[in-house]
């Protein structure tokens, strides 16, 4: 099964100020995301980390990285290049990309830590799965993005703090636009 997640920060205290994220400590926040995912991710799932992984970590990254259940696969983002350069990544990742196209099913998927507002087969009915924007309305792109059924947000701040499946991506980012209007 593919399960995809976005913007984690581990060990990031001030993204808790910045998208008002319901933890007390950087160590609740690190702890209740790493038991959201291995609740949900088995060993031979992939999971799609679609950029931000950790910023300022404080914590080993390694210790992180081994607690975490699946294949996990990563889509760098802005704040990945500074943690990256201190961890043998073949160890932890099946794949390091900017971007990749991948199909969950039936589905053709562009993951690309950016939105985007044309991605390969968007005429077409294909998908791009982004991060980036955490929960945040108010950037000049979000009257567009609200608008394009077909680009999701696997921001953990709008996924509940955990990996969710495509379906699932969908059914958040559905209720995250219409709570937004």
């Amino acid at each position: 099964m593919n399960f995809y997640i976005s913007d984690t920060h581990w060990d990031h205290a001030n993204i808790m100020k910045y998208c008002d994220r319901p933890f007390a400590t950087v160590e609740e926040m690190n702890q209740a995301m790493i038991e959201n995912w291995n609740r949900k991710v088995g060993e031979d799932d992939d999971v799609y980390i679609v950029g931000d992984m950790f910023f300022y970590a404080r914590t080993p990254v390694e210790y992180m990285l081994c607690q975490l259940k699946g294949r996990k696969h990563l889509i760098i983002g802005n704040h990945d290049c500074q943690w990256m350069k201190k961890v043998e990544m073949a160890g932890y990742f099946e794949s390091v990309q900017y971007m990749t196209e991948i199909k969950d099913g039936k589905r053709d998927i562009t993951l690309c830590h950016y939105p985007m507002m044309a991605w390969h087969g968007s005429n077409h009915g294909s998908y791009l799965i982004y991060g980036h924007i955490h929960n945040n309305t108010g950037d000049f792109f979000w009257p567009l993005l609200r608008k394009m059924e077909n680009a999701l947000n696997a921001g953990v701040d709008v996924n509940h703090f955990e990996p969710v499946t495509f379906e699932e991506l969908v059914e958040n980012n559905r209720r995250f636009r219409a709570s937004k209007g």
